[in-house]
C-alpha cells in the first residue's frame, strides 16, 4: 500500500465499548495472546500519528490497555455513537479545533498503518472537506448487492456524493432475470470505515440533528453530508484486512495472525 505524505502531529482515537450483541466483551477478545483493542492500537502506533489513544466505556478496557503500554481514556457509557465518544476524547485530550483526528475502529486488528496515514494526509490536503475516509474497488458481485457492504459514489474531485447500502451507482443496463449479471465498469466502490476529522468538527457533529437519510440507511456519515459538510475519499488499491463483528470473524482473524 502506497502512503501519502501524512501530516505530523495527528491523533488516532480508537473508540471501544464492551456492549456488542454479536460478540460480548469484543474489545478484550484474545487474538494471539493480546486483547483485540491492544492489537488495533499497536497497528495504529506504526502509523505517523503523534499519539494513539483508546476511548473506552469500561474500566476493564482501560486496564487492559495500560497493562500493555497503550494510552486509554475512560469516557461515558451513554454515548449513542462512536463520534460522540470521539468528541468527548477530544475534550479530555484538550485538542485544538484544527487538530487532525483519525478514528480507527476498535475491531480492525489488521488495519494497515499506511491507510491511517493516507486518511490523515487527505484531510490535511483538502481544507474544504470536513471529513475524510477511504474506499476500494469492489471485486465481487455479491459484495455489490450485499446490504451489509456500504457503497460510495464520488464526484470528479473524489468527494463523496452519497453512501448507501444499496448497489450504487445503479447499473440500468446490467440486469438479467431480475438481478445484476456482472459488476459495472468502472468498478463500484466499497466504503472503508475509517474517518479523519478536525477536532472542531468532531465537537460540532454530535450537535447536528440526525438526518432522515441517516436513519433510513443507518449510516452516520450521511448526517454530515445532509448538513452540507463535504467528505473527501481516498481510494486505496487494496481491500483492508477483515474486521471482527462475529465469532466467525474472530476465528478468521485469529487464524490469519497465527499463520
Amino acid at each position: 500500500m502506497t502512503t501519502a505524505s501524512a501530516p505530523t502531529g495527528f491523533t488516532v482515537v480508537i473508540p471501544a465499548r464492551m456492549a456488542s450483541s454479536r460478540l460480548p466483551n469484543k474489545p478484550l477478545a484474545d487474538i494471539a495472546g493480546l486483547p483485540m483493542v491492544v492489537r488495533v492500537a499497536q497497528r495504529a502506533l506504526l502509523s505517523h500519528a503523534s499519539q494513539v489513544v483508546v476511548a473506552a466505556d469500561d474500566e476493564r478496557i482501560v486496564q487492559a490497555c495500560q497493562a500493555h503500554g497503550i494510552r486509554a481514556l475512560l469516557t461515558r457509557q451513554d454515548h449513542v455513537s462512536g463520534s460522540d465518544r470521539l468528541a468527548e476524547a477530544c475534550q479530555l485530550l484538550g485538542l485544538p479545533d484544527d487538530a487532525v483526528v483519525v478514528n480507527v475502529q476498535g475491531d480492525e486488528p489488521l488495519i494497515h498503518p499506511g491507510l491511517i496515514n493516507d486518511v490523515a494526509a487527505l484531510l490535511a490536503q483538502r481544507p474544504e472537506a470536513s471529513m475524510s475516509t477511504a474506499a476500494h474497488a469492489i471485486a465481487h458481485l455479491e459484495e455489490f448487492t450485499n446490504p451489509n457492504v456500504v457503497k460510495v459514489v464520488l464526484d470528479a474531485r473524489q468527494m463523496a456524493l452519497y453512501f448507501s447500502r444499496a448497489p450504487i451507482p445503479w447499473w440500468r443496463d446490467g440486469q438479467a432475470d431480475g438481478g445484476f449479471k456482472s459488476l459495472p465498469s468502472p468498478a463500484p466502490l466499497r466504503h472503508v470505515g475509517i474517518y479523519g476529522y478536525r477536532a472542531g468538527f468532531l465537537r460540532l457533529f454530535p450537535q447536528l440533528p440526525p438526518a432522515p437519510i441517516e436513519k433510513m440507511e443507518s449510516l452516520e456519515q450521511l448526517r454530515a453530508m445532509w448538513h452540507g459538510h463535504p467528505i473527501a475519499v481516498h481510494i486505496t488499491p487494496e481491500a483492508p484486512g477483515p474486521g471482527v463483528d462475529t465469532p466467525e470473524d474472530l476465528a478468521r482473524v485469529r487464524a490469519l495472525l497465527t499463520a
